[in-house]
């Protein structure tokens, strides 16, 4: 009998100190952005981003497969530094922003790929076409808290995507035999993420 409820006080304690571990993040859309770097003339590289970037993490970094991502991205807040390029990115040539929007991206598997890092694999709409797509993440950093107490973290993804996967397939050829811009566009998303705090569980 002692052992037992020695044993039942164990279980509880550990109960008690090992809560989920899973927990929700938001993206903090003014310290997040994503980029990307597309070859121009095939000899130089235009970077431009996308300042307003939102969504949720869920995380648990003892199951990173319980994990999910849910992001958007505003895609009138293209940026390249040069506003004639951005108006001309805002076009149905391109994004066709007028027609659509955002760009979203929801993870359907994520797994540790060593140390720190993480791959995520999920749909990827843009131009009104879903492709299934492979971020490589650094991240999440530990956590920390601002000085207004908030509990915070960091991570930055990685891909390639092919533009003309969705659509996306204006450009002009060259005299030399080679086109204005490529295909391959290298895409980067640093966040940050804010923890939520946890609702609580209908009974």
């Amino acid at each position: 009998m002692l052992s037992s409820r020695i044993l039942l006080a164990v279980s509880l304690v550990v109960g008690l100190a090992s809560p989920s571990l899973s927990e929700t993040w938001k993206i903090d859309s003014a310290h997040s952005s994503a980029q990307f770097s597309i070859k121009h003339m095939m000899i130089s590289n235009v970077k431009g981003g996308f300042s307003k970037v939102s969504g949720t993490v869920t995380y648990d970094p003892k199951d990173p497969k319980a994990s999910k991502v849910d992001a958007t991205i505003d895609v009138a807040t293209v940026d390249t530094r040069e506003a004639k390029r951005d108006d001309h990115l805002r076009s149905a040539d391109f994004f066709d922003v007028a027609k659509y929007p955002t760009i979203t991206f929801k993870s359907t598997k994520v797994v540790s790929a060593s140390e720190g890092k993480l791959k995520v694999e999920g749909e990827l709409t843009m131009h009104g076409v879903t492709k299934a797509v492979t971020l490589e993440v650094e991240g999440p950093s530990t956590p920390i808290k601002d000085p207004k107490g908030n509990e915070k973290v960091g991570a930055s993804a990685t891909a390639t995507i092919n533009r003309k996967d969705f659509d996306i397939i204006w450009n002009k050829a060259m005299d030399n035999g080679g086109v204005m811009l490529s295909e391959q566009v290298p895409v980067t998303i640093d966040v940050e993420l804010s923890k939520q705090p946890k609702v609580a569980e209908a009974k």
